[in-house]
């Protein structure tokens, strides 16, 4: 497995993401919570740019009558059909079997590496 450094931290800030290329891939990196996230830049319904999409968060399982919203910042929406999808796992939000990949990060003398494998 290959690490690719792609950035320094502090071109990426607390909260902000970016799409990066690597060996021909797009990659949303996202900075959430002081930890690195890569997320491959294709969403599984049609292929839209998912990481262009908005990131927001969602309702939480609650009581009747209650809505309790949760994850701010950790769920993107695709572009195009609102498909939605956990940036720290890939996995979509409607059912676990849908996800999209993502990518290890290692953080080194302050440059963020994307992981992938041969």
């Amino acid at each position: 497995m290959a690490v690719h450094f792609v950035l320094d931290t502090k071109e990426l800030p607390e909260g902000t993401h970016t799409i990066v290329t690597v060996n021909g891939r797009e990659i949303g990196l996202y900075h959430l919570n002081g930890s690195y996230y890569a997320l491959n830049n294709y969403c599984p319904h049609y292929g839209a740019p998912l990481c262009a999409g908005h990131v927001g968060g969602t309702n939480l399982p609650s009581d009747v009558y209650q809505y309790e919203y949760g994850k701010q910042g950790q769920i993107v929406r695709c572009p195009w059909h609102g498909w939605e999808f956990d940036i720290k796992t890939g996995v979509s939000l409607f059912d676990d079997k849908i996800r999209t990949r993502t990518y290890p990060v290692e953080v080194r003398d302050g440059k963020i590496g994307i992981v992938l494998g041969k």
